[in-house]
C-alpha cells in the first residue's frame, strides 16, 4: 500500500464502502429469495383456483328438485270448501261436523254427500281417515 496518508484514507474509505455495499447486496439477495418463495406460493394458489374453476365449470348442472306430485282436487267448489273448513278447524272432523262448519243442515242427504266427498278426497291422497268416519289432512 501507499505510504501517502491521503491515499491510505481514501483506500480505507473505499474498503468500508465496498463492505457496506456487499452487506446491502446480501440483504437484497435474501429479500429477493424471500419474494421468490412467496411468488411461488402465490402462483401455486392461483393455479389451484384456476383448476377449481375449471372443474366447477365442467360439472353438469344439478337437476332442480321436483316438488312431490300434488293430488288433483276435484273441480267442484264443495271440495275446496271442505278443505278450507278442515284447515280452519285444524283438527280431524267427521262429516256431521263439516256440515255444521259449512252451515249445512245436518240432514242425512247432506252428511252422506259430505262423507262421499271426504272418501273421494281420501282416495286421491288429499285427506286421510285415521279412524272410520274421521277425516283430516295428512301430516307433512
Amino acid at each position: 500500500m501507499s505510504e501517502n496518508p491521503q491515499v491510505k484514507a481514501i483506500l480505507e474509505h473505499i474498503e468500508t464502502r465496498e463492505r457496506e455495499l456487499a452487506d446491502q447486496a446480501g440483504q437484497f439477495r435474501d429479500r429477493i429469495e424471500e419474494l421468490r418463495v412467496r411468488l411461488g406460493e402465490i402462483d401455486a394458489e392461483s393455479e389451484n383456483l384456476r383448476i377449481t374453476r375449471k372443474t366447477l365449470l365442467a360439472l353438469p348442472l344439478p337437476t332442480p328438485a321436483t316438488e312431490p306430485d300434488r293430488p288433483d282436487i276435484p273441480d267442484h267448489p264443495a271440495y275446496q270448501q271442505i278443505l278450507t273448513a278442515l284447515a280452519d278447524e285444524g283438527r280431524p272432523m267427521r262429516a256431521r261436523d263439516l256440515c255444521q262448519a259449512l252451515d249445512l243442515p245436518t240432514l242425512p242427504k247432506n252428511t252422506e254427500g259430505i262423507r262421499s266427498k271426504l272418501k273421494r278426497l281420501v282416495s286421491r291422497g288429499i285427506l286421510v281417515e285415521p279412524e272410520p268416519g274421521l277425516f283430516t289432512r295428512p301430516e307433512t
